[in-house]
């Protein structure tokens, strides 16, 4: 058995519109940092997408928009991933939301079912609106996927 110190390079791209995302992207970057893994975290609006073909692990966090769907500011991810050609690429997807809606996360929803096709889907999380302190438990559980 041939042992190595390469860590996968990881990334977490995001929108918030209530900061209710960014704070559980940031529970996830801890999460991953608990690991002692590299991991990068962005705005959508300050990553390249040009980036995208040199990270082992692609993080999408999302917020809902309308009734489910993907905001504006990450269609164009959406779209360089569904034509971007790694399908060994591997994802995970979260988000907040209010179950109120009828389309609980539905943008989280939309981004799983193109990453299961385009790529290796590891997770999806789906957070109640504002994180509490129990939700780091899953963000740990998604941090264990990645290795």
């Amino acid at each position: 058995m041939v042992l190595t110190s390469y860590k996968p390079k990881t990334v977490i791209v995001y929108t918030s519109l209530t900061g209710n995302t960014e704070q559980l992207a940031e529970m996830l970057q801890a999460a991953i940092l608990n690991k002692e893994l590299p991991v990068e975290l962005y705005r959508i609006e300050d990553f390249s997408l040009n980036e995208l073909s040199t990270y082992d692990y692609l993080l999408i966090g999302t917020y809902t928009w309308g009734s489910g769907e993907i905001p504006n500011e990450l269609h164009n991810l959406y779209d360089a991933i569904e034509q971007l050609k790694r399908h060994q690429l591997r994802t995970a997807v979260f988000g907040t939301g209010d179950s109120f809606f009828a389309e609980f996360c539905g943008a989280v929803d939309r981004f799983r079912d193109m990453l299961y096709v385009k790529t290796q889907l590891v997770a999806t999380l789906k957070v109640e609106q504002m994180p509490q302190h129990s939700d780091m438990a899953r963000c740990e559980k998604l941090a264990e996927l990645i290795n």
